[in-house]
């Protein structure tokens, strides 16, 4: 007898940030086949991989230029399916596999795969403070989580507690977030001129600037956001010169070309009376 979709049990719990290990086996990341119960039960079994944990939440890869290309593969797949299929002698399973991929990576020790590089919506590049003081801080602030780490998160927890209820009323707002039907053609203008190919940079910009007016606590979005989006979702998707330095995103570029694709042109009004 099957059960109605509606009658199914739904448990609430919070999202899970699942660590890839960048030698991890490939049966630990997409799982495998039980074959010794399939054999003998008859039951096609699976025994999840880290993909399945992450399901509906965050799949964080330390160093993610270093990952074996067998294992992107599996990434890509799962990724561009929303489905993680298993296979082993014989017996196919499958999952649901949704999850927000988060990378980081130090460029000197090699690029992206141009495949994993174009799935990845933003990019953000953390750069080494300069001032003293803020560096004294971090290196303060190290020293207290060393020394005691639940007085640490204690400490913050507040500050977290607001940040999560502002992350949380942005994603209710989110689904009433407009753009302005002349900023979608300003988009395309806008990744097209900056030398991208790829679809996924338009459709990224849009839903990043969506999301920053949700979380400032606006309904519609404006060329700001879109500016704002635009140097997250290009920089890793801009062509590289294979001898050169990696291609770096000009914030004056953007703005001039995103003016450009806004621009109206106004023809003058004749005056109310001819010349003699």
């Amino acid at each position: 007898m099957c059960v109605e979709r509606d009658e199914l049990p739904v448990v609430r719990r919070r999202r899970r940030i699942v660590d890839l290990p960048l030698n991890a086996t490939e049966d630990r990341v997409a799982g495998s086949v039980d074959v010794a119960r399939a054999l003998a039960e008859g039951v096609q079994a699976l025994e999840p991989g880290l993909l399945a944990e992450a399901n509906r939440g965050i799949l964080y890869v330390d160093e993610i230029n270093l990952l074996d290309d067998h294992l992107t593969d599996v990434l890509l797949d799962a990724a561009a399916l929303g489905v993680n299929v298993v296979e082993r002698e014989g017996v196919s399973i499958s999952h649901p596999a949704r999850f927000l991929l988060v990378g980081t990576m130090n460029e000197e020790e090699g690029e992206l795969r141009p495949q994993i590089a174009d799935r990845i919506g933003l990019e953000l590049e953390v750069e080494a403070l300069d001032d003293p003081e803020a560096r004294a801080e971090i290196v303060r602030r190290r020293e207290a989580f060393s020394a005691d780490p639940a007085a640490f998160r204690a400490q913050w927890a507040e500050a977290q507690a607001e940040l999560a209820e502002r992350v949380a009323a942005a994603e209710a707002r989110l689904p009433s977030v407009r753009l302005a039907d002349d900023l979608y053609a300003a988009v395309g203008h806008v990744v097209v001129r900056s030398g991208v190919g790829s679809h996924r940079a338009d459709i990224t910009i849009v839903e990043c600037a969506k999301a920053a007016a949700a979380l400032a606590g606006r309904k519609e979005a404006n060329a700001d956001d879109v500016l704002a989006a635009a140097q997250l979702a290009l920089g890793h998707r801009l062509a590289a010169d294979p001898f050169g330095p990696a291609p770096r995103v000009d914030t004056q570029v953007l703005q001039r070309l995103l003016d450009e694709a806004l621009e109206v042109e106004v023809t003058p009004k004749k005056a109310a009376g001819g010349t003699r």
